[in-house]
């Protein structure tokens, strides 16, 4: 009798993660957040190419040089997470302001 191995990512969750990603931009409801996903391969751009620049001139750049880069990867950083935050807060401002048939007194 063989035995099967549970791997963490199996096929199962590869075409459970595609299937949410297509429903990205349709009109079904999807378990990521399109601004999310969105901002996330923005950073991850941005990052790939602050590294590609840091290592084709890590030899001239001088102390200032390096200041400059180490500001712009923590503004980057620091967008990116007060987007997420701001999110979060415009999400449960909403959710306090619409009433539900729960909370709705019944007369």
């Amino acid at each position: 009798m063989a035995r099967k191995k549970k791997f963490y990512f199996g096929w199962t969750k590869i075409k459970w993660a595609i299937s949410e990603i297509s429903k990205l931009y349709s009109d079904e409801k999807s378990y990521f957040s399109k601004k999310r996903v969105e901002s996330g391969i923005g950073f991850i751009i941005a990052q790939w190419g602050m590294i590609y620049f840091l290592t084709k001139k890590i030899d001239v750049l001088s102390m200032s040089d390096l200041a400059v880069w180490a500001g712009i990867e923590f503004l980057v950083a620091g967008y990116t997470v007060t987007q997420i935050q701001s999110e979060k807060k415009l999400k449960k401002t909403s959710e306090v302001s619409e009433p539900t048939t729960d909370t709705m007194i019944k007369s």
